[in-house]
């Protein structure tokens, strides 16, 4: 069955306008929502100054950062195949994925014999829609970082990639969170306690644990994470196995290359230091014993890699779109944009705001009624580490769009 056409301006043929146009008047009309957008807005960008203002040389080291990415998205097929030697070579085993089914495939098969998973957040696995497919499949899987926990006892999608509830007040969620765990909160100290008490059983009981990174260096094989809440370290540290799903664009010539990386997402998404940085270079192993190497020590005895494509080898020849693979995910650009702090997450797919418009270009998803909204304002540019002009992106978007329908 053929979709429905819509038209906007007479100038483009597309699908879900109509459609996106009532949601849009439904979120903008939302109380709740304008009112945690207001108070996230404002505590990030005082954040994200304070920070900033603390370590003053990170704008210059933020331009070192983009020369890293740019020669590392040029070099990107064969910065995958040195890091998968190296991770081989460490006792990671390491695949790869051509697109979202195969990732899939390749993640349920190695959780086949099990039976319950915690995950920490990872805005790669929600492009794949790893948990909701896992679930479907009969396997219990939790969300251990607090926002990603809050959208599924909800049943929604992230509406941030740095916080994913960004769109919920605390009101809201204290009664939420009171009703799934049994614990009465109203506080937002109180609603963390709580959180905190239902998932312990979980880590414990877990059978693996499912991750992302942040980025990854190809020289030595390893995997930086950045956390706050510490549930990154349960989740990777406490079950038998532990699965990172890893899209390519996140490959960096060096471990010191990536942990410049490392500080410039988290001075930007708004802290002057996490409280964690995990580097996870190989599964758990002690040597204590006559120097012989064994595997599973205190954490997971397996450890494996899932390197994503799903169109970002493609995009990365591509002259337009492989600027959007420099972005750190650190969040910046969405709470500058206008349009965003009036819709928040609503405006994208998997990724969302005006960088979301070109994530859902390189992944193969529909951004014909996405990349229409933007306001071509370019404060996104202004405000990304990175100077990724987003707005530059949609315009080529947009004229190809129009190419495509005429």
């Amino acid at each position: 069955m053929r979709p429905k056409i819509y038209y906007l301006s007479s100038v483009v043929k597309v699908m879900k306008f109509n459609e996106f146009k009532v949601m849009i008047k439904k979120v903008l009309e939302d109380v709740n929502l304008s009112t945690a957008l207001t108070r996230a807005l404002k505590s990030y960008k005082s954040n994200r100054t304070r920070a900033i203002s603390k370590f003053p040389y990170t704008a210059k080291l933020a331009e070192e950062v983009r020369k890293i990415k740019e020669e590392s998205i040029e070099d990107l097929e064969n910065l995958l195949k040195i890091t998968s030697e190296n991770m081989e070579e460490n006792g990671i085993v390491t695949h790869f994925a051509r697109n979202s089914d195969e990732a899939r495939k390749i993640v349920y098969e190695l959780l086949s014999d099990c039976n319950l998973i915690v995950k920490s957040k990872s805005m790669t696995t929600e492009e794949i829609g790893l948990r909701e497919f896992l679930e479907s499949k009969g396997i219990e899987v939790w969300e251990t970082d607090l926002g990603e926990f809050i959208i599924q006892i909800l049943n929604e999608r992230p509406m941030h990639i740095i916080t994913p509830a960004i769109h919920i007040p605390r009101e809201v969620i204290a009664e939420v969170i009171s009703r799934k765990t049994r614990i009465n909160c109203s506080e937002i100290p109180e609603i963390v306690s709580a959180v905190r008490r239902y998932l312990r059983e979980k880590f414990h009981k877990a059978e693996a644990g499912i991750s992302g990174a942040n980025v990854v260096a190809a020289d030595t094989g390893s995997l930086i994470l950045i956390e706050n809440e510490g549930n990154i370290r349960l989740t990777t540290g406490l079950p038998e196995k532990h699965i990172a799903i890893v899209g390519i664009e996140k490959i960096v010539p060096t471990l010191n290359d990536a942990l410049k990386v490392a500080e410039v997402i988290w001075r930007y998404a708004g802290y002057t230091v996490p409280s964690y940085i995990n580097i996870i270079s190989s599964p758990s192993k002690t040597g204590d014993i006559e120097k012989v190497i064994v595997k599973g020590a205190h954490g997971p005895r397996e450890l494996h890699v899932v390197f994503l494509d799903n169109g970002r080898l493609k995009a990365s020849k591509d002259k337009t779109l492989k600027k959007a693979l420099y972005c750190l995910r650190c969040g910046a650009c969405m709470y500058e944009c206008p349009v965003y702090q009036q819709l928040s997450g609503y405006w994208g797919e998997a990724y969302m705001g005006e960088i979301g418009v070109a994530g859902a270009a390189i992944t193969g998803g529909d951004y014909t009624h996405l990349a229409f909204l933007c306001l071509l304002c370019g404060r996104c540019a202004e405000y990304c580490p990175m100077k990724i002009d987003s707005s530059e992106i949609i315009r080529e978007l947009r004229s190809r769009l129009c190419s495509k329908y005429f």
